[in-house]
């Protein structure tokens, strides 16, 4: 009989380790799989303060070109609707593609400004591109922190076992904060 309860003791033992095991690796699943979302997310946070930021810079920007430079009405149009929408963007697909048309826009701005001697002598035009200049540099730095964040979500959710659990647990996957193949071009402005 003591036998029996010392076997039985034995296999309780091990189905109480086994279960104890399978939990723990639960938990380090997804404890991990939360830290990289909030990383994720915390990085971008990054790229929307950054995107705040230059949005708060460019209707002082438009102002000061507009003294220089008033028959480039189509310019300063292009620019204020990519802000706006920039604005009023939800997603982060959105966000990404309204950016992308920002920066066209500026790129179209500065390259006006180019015609204008008297605007790019101007202490406060220099002042206001050196700090967009600034910013984009930042957003370009917090754009690549947020797609590495998302790639080591990403690719954590498709390696085992992960793979097993992301889906169950309401992980999905993130899209990167990519450059859009036409907004890689130098803009071309003619007089």
């Amino acid at each position: 009989m003591t036998l029996e309860v010392g076997g039985a003791l034995c296999i309780g033992v091990i189905v109480v380790g086994a279960v104890v095991l399978v939990a723990g690796i639960l938990f380090f699943i997804y404890n991990r799989l939360v830290t990289l979302k909030n990383r994720a997310d915390n990085s971008w946070a990054q790229i929307d303060v950054q995107l705040k930021k230059r949005n708060d810079l460019i209707p002082n920007l438009l102002e000061t070109v507009k003294g220089y430079a008033k028959h480039e009405k189509g310019v300063f149009e292009e620019v204020t609707k990519a802000r706006a929408s920039m604005m009023s963007a939800g997603t982060v697909e959105n966000k990404a593609k309204a950016s992308n048309m920002l920066s066209g826009a500026l790129k179209s701005l500065f390259a006006v400004s180019e015609n204008y001697p008297d605007l790019k002598a101007s202490q406060n035009f220099m002042m206001l591109q050196e700090e967009l200049s600034g910013i984009e540099n930042k957003i370009a730095y917090v754009r690549t922190a947020y797609n590495d964040s998302v790639y080591h979500y990403n690719n954590t959710q498709e390696v085992l076992p992960y793979v097993i659990l992301a889906g169950m647990l309401g992980h999905k996957k993130r899209e990167y904060f990519e450059v859009a193949e036409g907004e890689k071009k130098v803009p071309q402005v003619k007089f």
